[in-house]
């Protein structure tokens, strides 16, 4: 064979074994960067919706959602628990606070300094049943209905009970009334829509004419739950679940929510439905938290930094 005409193929060669080498030391980086780094990288985020009446006293509230908390979790525990210096008027925790089944000491010790603070708060599907390993490339697959719940009971009770004793209030299928700093907050709150234990039907109704703001909470925002709760005239949603899409591209976003809301929803402040806006009839705001943590079992975050938000409510013009 003529070594002048192998040259190519060599050259081919070489650059196909150095594009999979290099593909290989991205991908090692990007998983390093995401378990070692994002994960733990937590952030403050804050937003501002007009949806008090005019002339109230803006109100801050601290939204808590997707701990998933193990006890050696300390730079998490830490970090929670300096939220209290912000000394927020308000707490909305939307669940999956717990990951292991001796969490609800940490748990309690990190929102220390926040249950001296009104609040709410309804569980998530990591609150009754412990994590378990599973194959993570199956949240970017359409949902096949499939519900984790074979494993062992994780002590919620516990956890609610530590709550209300501290005077946080629950909203497990219920309405609940709070007055904060002269606002009188409606809530209706339902159980986790992901594994079908919201009753809707428990809190189904126009929402408190009487109350200067109303306030729906759930810990996956189905749009079962979103379009019922903007349809009875609730002002504002709080819901977390999604992680942010946990695993999102870079100026993309997430690429799956693991519920029906969609992906450009993930996390933050939108209104709902999608194309309606303040003022319109049928429609709220929705906040979706993107949490504080992952499964145990997927410590990855990747363009997804695990976050609370201190949303800032204000009088309307």
């Amino acid at each position: 064979m003529d070594p002048h005409a192998a040259a190519p193929a060599r050259r081919a060669a070489r650059a196909a074994a150095w594009g999979v080498g290099a593909g290989a030391l991205v991908g090692a980086g990007t998983l390093a960067y995401a378990a070692g780094w994002e994960v733990r990288a937590f952030v403050l985020r804050h937003a501002e919706a007009a949806v008090l009446p005019p002339g109230h006293t803006p109100l801050r509230v601290l939204h808590l959602s997707d701990l998933h908390l193990t006890p050696r979790q300390q730079r998490k525990r830490a970090w929670v628990a300096g939220l209290a210096a912000l000394e927020p008027d308000l707490v909305v925790g939307t669940g999956d606070f717990l990951a292991h089944p001796n969490a609800v000491g940490p748990v309690l010790e990190a929102l220390d300094g926040l249950l001296d603070v009104p609040g709410v708060f309804v569980f998530g599907s990591n609150d009754y049943f412990a994590p378990s390993g599973r194959n993570p490339a199956k949240y970017l697959l359409p949902d096949d209905g499939t519900r984790y719940t074979g494993t062992a009971r994780l002590p919620w009770p516990d956890l609610r009970d530590g709550f209300l004793a501290r005077g946080w209030r629950d909203l497990t299928n219920r309405f609940d009334t709070l007055t904060v700093r002269g606002t009188t907050v409606a809530f209706a709150g339902v159980d986790d829509p992901h594994l079908g234990y919201d009753d809707l039907a428990a809190v189904a109704g126009p929402a408190d004419p009487t109350a200067d703001l109303r306030v729906g909470v759930a810990h996956a925002p189905y749009l079962r739950v979103l379009d019922q709760y903007a349809d009875d005239g609730y002002d504002l949603v709080f819901a977390g679940h999604t992680h942010g899409g946990q695993l999102c591209l870079p100026w993309k976003g997430a690429l799956v929510t693991n519920c029906d809301l969609d992906a450009a929803r993930a996390k933050g402040l939108h209104r709902h439905p999608a194309d309606s806006a303040p003022g319109d009839a049928g429609s709220s705001w929705l906040h979706v938290s993107a949490g504080l943590g992952t499964s145990p079992y997927v410590p990855l975050r990747f363009c997804c930094r695990p976050e609370a938000t201190l949303l800032t409510l204000l009088p309307q013009a």
